[in-house]
């Protein structure tokens, strides 16, 4: 159990050094999908994780302040889609407010809950949110998994130390 003082204590750091620090652990990239009133809706998110087998469980992320918030919490119904290194372009297109993120984007509802799933990723997994967690700045979003899509010839976009990453094969 966290003390109560852990939650009103400063930080021996600035904001600076703790994204820095974040930054040294390398993640993939993905871009969590539903559909809003006005059609499909995205964004691009690293803080994802694969949580249980049995069930099968994935979290991710999303900050309070995002346009796609309230989309995720009124369908629940979510696609996790992991870029390909291919796919660069896509993670700096769905990070970006106010423009047309969907714009020359090749998808297909998928099999699993009808969410978007996007074209040429190295897999995604479809599911429906059970659980909505408050942490700082951010939601938490527990998401039961009904459905996979893997393609394992597709290198994966990787994030590390601000800048995307090709992953190199060694054998």
């Amino acid at each position: 159990m966290i003390p109560d003082t852990a939650a009103t204590s400063p930080a021996p750091f600035d904001e600076r050094e703790y994204r820095d620090a974040m930054g040294a652990f390398a993640s993939g990239v993905t871009i969590i999908t539903t559909h809003g009133a006005a059609g499909p809706v995205g964004f691009t998110c690293q803080s994802f994780t694969s949580v249980s087998i049995d069930p099968p469980l994935v979290s991710f992320s999303i900050a309070r302040t995002s346009q796609s918030l309230a989309a995720v919490r009124d369908h629940a119904r979510v696609v996790v889609n992991f870029l390909s290194a291919e796919q660069q372009y896509l993670s700096s297109q769905f990070a970006r407010s106010g423009t047309d993120k969907w714009r020359d984007v090749s998808w297909h509802p998928s099999e699993a809950n009808g969410a978007p799933a996007l074209d040429g990723g190295t897999g995604w997994v479809a599911g429906e949110v059970e659980r909505e967690v408050e942490a700082g700045d951010h939601l938490i979003f527990l998401v039961r998994v009904l459905g996979i899509s893997t393609d394992p010839d597709r290198p994966p976009l990787l994030f590390y130390r601000g800048a995307y990453r090709e992953l190199e094969y060694m054998i």
